[in-house]
């Protein structure tokens, strides 16, 4: 079983109003990448951001009620490298949609990453 952290590119097609948990926020249009980890069985994490048939555990369950999943990057690993690769992501010049998204266990101020535009080729770049 593969081990490692991945980064959903997701898009919003249109300005959503989402509650997570106890906090309600204004998500705009655009593309959303989400950096997570899976240390245990990385296929199985990514079918299950996949499924609509899902009870919500984590922030970006939330989310993707409303977002569409258009591509996921992965990267195989032992290390607790997320933190990282959410830095990477954010210093593609990213937009803080919502504090402590998918980093309450963390110092990083977030793991969901806001794109007016599809960031495909700079995350290329990240995932060689």
């Amino acid at each position: 079983m593969a081990k490692g952290v991945y980064c959903l590119l997701m898009n919003l097609e249109e300005g959503n109003i989402i509650k997570i948990r106890e906090k309600t926020m204004l998500f705009p249009k655009g593309y959303y990448c989400y950096v997570g980890s899976a240390l245990n069985n990385l296929q199985k994490r990514i079918e299950r951001h996949k499924s609509k048939d899902k009870k919500n555990h984590w922030h970006i369950d939330y989310f993707l009620e409303k977002a569409k999943i258009i591509d996921v990057r992965t990267i195989e690993t032992e290390e607790k490298i997320e933190c990282w690769l959410s830095d990477r992501i954010k210093n593609l010049k990213s937009k803080v949609v919502m504090d402590k998204f998918g980093s309450t266990d963390c110092k990083c101020l977030t793991h969901l990453h806001y794109f007016e535009k599809d960031p495909s080729k700079e995350l290329d770049r990240i995932f060689k």
